[in-house]
C-alpha cells in the first residue's frame, strides 16, 4: 500500500484545531507516541497550532515542525506543571483549555519586506579554517532565515506555503504568529536538567518564566553538574575555535578564528558562565537540540538563547542539574 500524503496544514485548518472537545481528544494518543512524523493526518494541524501557541507561551518546543517527538512532549508537560495540570506530556482536553486562553491565531499572513530577502545567502562552508576566511557566518538562503525568524524548520515553512519560491519580497506567505510576544521580565535563576534536557527560567519567588529545549553535553564532555554565575552575556559572537578543546577535532586542525553570525559554532549569542570555557549558546543546526549531544556547554535555538539573553545578566544563578 502506498503511503498516504501529508494533510495540507492551511491557515484555516491550523487555527480552528484544538478547539472543540471532539478536536482535542483526536491527538492526545499521538502526541504520547515516542517518534515524530507518525501523528497521523488528523493530529498534524493540531499538533502545529499547539506548538505555536507552546512557543507564544514561552515552552519551546525548540524548532517548531509540525511532528509528535521529545521535545514536545518536553513543552507540553512544563506547560501543563505551570497551569495545575498533570504534567503527562499528552495534548488532552484539559490542555487544550489552558492553551486556548492565548485567543491569537496561531498562523498568519506575513508579507516578506526587502530585508526578510536581501541576503547575502552564501554557502556555508563545512571546514572551520574555511568558515575563517568569510566575512561573516550569515544564513545560506532566505528560506533558512525566515525559518529562524519565525521559529520553524525549512520544510515545514515550504509545506505552509505550497508552490511559492519563498524569497521574492513584496510576496505573502503563512508563518506562524511568534513575534508579537511581551517580553520575559527578568529571571533570578537558570535550572538545567541533564535529565530531560531543560532549560527553565525562574524569578526571585521560584515561578516558571520560560522552558526551552536544550543540548546538555556528553561522555566525553559531561555537564558541570553544580551551582555557577553568568559572567556576562554577548551577542554576535566572534568564535575562537581551539582543537584541543574537542576531543573529536579533526586531524591537523588548527586554531581559528570565525566572524559572527548565525551559522558561527555558538550561534547569535553566548551566555558566559563562572565555569571555565563553558556558557549557554545557540547553534547553527536548530533541528539537533534535545536530540544530539553537545561538547560540554548547553545549547539552545539562535531564537530561544535570544529570548534568555533578553531576561538574564551578570550574576544571575545557574544550576546545572542531574
Amino acid at each position: 500500500m502506498a503511503a498516504s500524503a501529508p494533510s495540507a496544514l492551511t491557515i484555516e485548518a491550523v487555527n480552528a484545531a484544538g478547539k472543540t472537545p471532539a478536536a482535542a481528544d483526536s491527538p492526545a494518543k499521538p502526541v504520547k507516541g515516542a517518534k515524530a512524523g507518525k501523528a497521523g493526518k488528523a493530529a498534524a494541524p493540531a499538533l502545529l497550532r499547539a506548538q505555536i501557541l507552546l512557543d507564544r507561551a514561552r515552552f519551546s518546543s525548540g524548532e517548531i515542525d509540525a511532528a509528535a517527538g521529545s521535545n514536545m512532549r518536553l513543552a507540553l508537560s512544563g506547560f501543563q506543571k505551570k497551569a495545575g495540570l498533570e504534567p503527562s506530556g499528552i495534548l488532552d482536553e484539559a490542555t487544550w483549555a489552558a492553551l486556548n486562553a492565548d485567543q491569537a491565531d496561531a498562523l498568519i499572513s506575513y508579507t516578506l519586506s526587502d530585508a526578510d530577502v536581501a541576503g547575502p545567502f552564501d554557502p556555508i562552508p563545512e571546514s572551520m579554517a574555511e568558515k575563517a576566511k568569510l566575512a561573516t557566518l550569515g544564513y545560506s538562503s532566505a528560506l533558512e532565515a525566515l525559518g529562524e525568524k519565525f521559529h520553524l524548520s525549512p520544510a515545514l515553512l515550504t509545506r505552509l506555503n505550497p508552490g511559492k519560491e519563498i524569497g521574492r519580497a513584496g510576496d505573502t506567505i503563512v508563518v506562524p504568529n511568534v513575534l508579537d510576544i511581551e517580553p520575559l521580565p527578568k529571571a533570578a535563576k537558570i535550572v538545567v536538567d541533564r535529565s530531560d534536557r531543560s532549560l527553565t527560567l525562574l524569578d526571585a519567588d521560584g515561578k516558571v518564566l520560560a522552558q526551552f529545549p536544550s543540548s546538555t553535553g556528553s561522555a566525553h564532555d559531561p555537564l558541570p553538574i553544580g551551582t555557577w554565575k553568568v559572567n556576562g552575556v554577548a551577542r554576535h559572537p566572534v568564535y575562537h575555535y581551539n582543537p584541543k578543546l574537542f576531543w573529536d577535532a579533526s586531524p591537523g586542525d588548527k586554531k581559528a578564528k570565525l566572524p559572527a553570525g548565525p551559522n558561527n559554532p555558538v550561534g547569535v549569542a553566548w551566555v558566559d558562565l563562572s565555569k571555565d570555557h563553558y556558557g549557554i549558546h545557540g547553534t547553527p543546526v536548530p533541528a539537533s537540540i534535545g536530540k544530539t549531544q553537545s561538547h560540554g556547554c548547553i545549547r539552545l535555538t539562535n531564537w530561544d538563547v535570544t529570548t534568555l539573553t533578553e531576561s538574564v545578566g551578570y550574576g544571575t544563578e545557574v544550576l546545572l542539574q542531574e
